[in-house]
């Protein structure tokens, strides 16, 4: 019997945000989905392992009041401020499932007369622009999917803040990151981050055919447990730490993603001594296993790998080729 759960924030830090987030995917009890809503504050959202410095301009953003943020999951760096709204769900594995997911926000945006698609790796779009990224992780118990749906976000800041690589803008056939995007005020000019929370609860308890019952996001938030993971992900080493002498040797685009490598080299003992993947690449524990199975390697012959794995395939003969 699944329970379902509603979880709106009142706050606009990122971090406490994510936090909560993170804190239901690791404890969340048998058996529960929950929908969570939360928006952020001028805040540039990067994924787990992308390099902080060639996805936005770092020091403008902080000077300006802004915030940076790593999430836990894989995908692009997007802008988040209060004309925003961002969904988490967090379901049991057993119940986890993306389309059924994905149609509570298709659902919710019909009622306002829009039609969505899903397009591409981990987008929705409408008329043939995205409004909404989503990405994804998997826990121990409780599977996450999150994303963002914009509806009035300021364009001209996302254009100040996001750096995007030319070679992916040419790959969508587009001259800059806001022509890719849609605001869906521009279709709708009556809807907003805040009238679209109560059609998407609705939306949530009609697709997945019953009640749910509303959590207290303060008492989730003042949880001992959850401003520890606060404190964490808001850390200079969690953001920054190993990025700022992070030195592009090797880089591709390949349809699962960007990929920027530094890589070390003992030439006198032909030995790869260190290596450090930055990735938009949606499976961020395929990053982890490319790093530390090359490290130590030789560079004149390629180690043993799965070769079935498109990804850690390609990363390798990037590195040897």
């Amino acid at each position: 019997m699944k329970k379902l759960q509603v979880i709106v924030s009142n706050q606009y830090d990122p971090f406490l945000n994510r936090a909560v987030e993170q804190y239901l995917t690791e404890h969340q009890e048998e058996g529960v989905v929950t929908m969570y809503l939360w928006k952020n504050q001028q805040t540039v959202v990067i994924g787990y392992n992308q390099n902080p410095y060639s996805e936005c301009n770092v020091q403008l953003l902080l000077d300006e009041g802004g915030h940076l943020m790593r999430r836990g999951t894989g995908g692009g760096a997007v802008y988040h401020d209060l004309g925003n709204i961002n969904f988490s769900f967090v379901a049991d594995k057993k119940l986890y499932d993306v389309r059924k997911q994905l149609s509570v926000i298709q659902e919710a945006l019909r009622s306002y007369g829009l039609q969505t698609e899903i397009s591409g790796r981990n987008d929705l779009t409408c008329e043939g622009r995205k409004f909404s990224g989503n990405a994804f992780a998997k826990g121990q118990r409780n599977d996450l999917h999150h994303g963002t749906i914009l509806i009035k976000t300021d364009g001209a800041m996302m254009m100040r803040y996001l750096t995007v690589d030319k070679a992916k803008l040419q790959k969508h056939g587009v001259k800059s990151v806001a022509s890719r995007v849609v605001n869906l005020s521009e279709l709708v000019p009556e809807l907003t981050s805040e009238n679209i929370k109560q059609p998407l609860v609705a939306s949530f308890e009609k697709v997945y055919d019953g009640k749910a019952i509303t959590l207290d996001f303060d008492t989730l938030a003042n949880t001992k447990e959850v401003q520890a993971i606060r404190e964490h992900i808001a850390s200079y080493d969690f953001l920054f730490g190993r990025w700022r002498q992070f030195k592009t040797t090797k880089k591709a685009q390949f349809p699962w993603g960007n990929v920027d490598i530094a890589l070390h080299v003992d030439e006198a003992k032909a030995l790869i001594t260190e290596v450090q993947i930055a990735s938009d690449c949606l499976d961020t524990d395929i990053v982890d296993q490319a790093e530390n199975m090359l490290k130590g390697c030789s560079t004149k012959q390629i180690p043993a790998f799965d070769e079935s794995n498109e990804i850690l395939r390609d990363i390798v003969n990037l590195i040897y080729c």
